[in-house]
């Protein structure tokens, strides 16, 4: 299945390509293929030093939340527009950035629930390509909140 059936992302930012593995409500695993085609690259320009091309790592923890969004779903906690809930980042504790991932790396995000609350989730993973860590995640708090309450003029709680 394809994350685009999951969350409501959408090119540029649908950081997420195919769902590899999905145990409802405990563990995903997903990919996300880098390419040099991606507008954050759109600057670098040709024979730019190799240093240009590394995934940004705000980006490889983005792809990381999408992948533990979609376990949102599994819950009933949210992430797509049928629900009408959204997925937040609440917050990340001891993200560990190992290498640099570029263009022609397939990452792949392996995301664990630890604990799931009324309205968020604690989960932990890591992330890796060919082979090898870049991304290891202690803990990130997902927080689900309506639609309608971060449209401009909702309901705030």
């Amino acid at each position: 299945m394809t994350a685009a059936d999951l969350l409501p992302h959408r090119y540029p930012m649908l950081l997420v390509d195919k769902v590899l593995d999905l145990v409802d409500g405990r563990e995903v695993t997903a990919v996300k293929a880098i390419s040099v085609n991606e507008p954050w690259y759109a600057r670098a320009g040709a024979g730019a030093a190799e240093a240009r091309f590394a995934y940004p790592q705000l980006l490889l923890v983005e792809s990381f939340a999408q992948t533990a969004g979609i376990l949102g779903t599994t819950v009933g906690l949210g992430g797509t527009s049928e629900t009408g809930q959204v997925t937040l980042i609440g917050s990340v504790s001891d993200a560990r950035f190992h290498r640099d991932v570029f263009p022609g790396d397939v990452v792949t995000h392996r995301v664990r629930v630890e604990k799931v609350l009324a309205d968020a989730a604690v989960v932990s993973g890591e992330s890796e390509a060919n082979g090898a860590p870049v991304l290891t995640v202690s803990q990130m708090v997902l927080a689900f909140r309506p639609e309608s309450e971060l449209a401009p003029g909702g309901e705030s709680r």
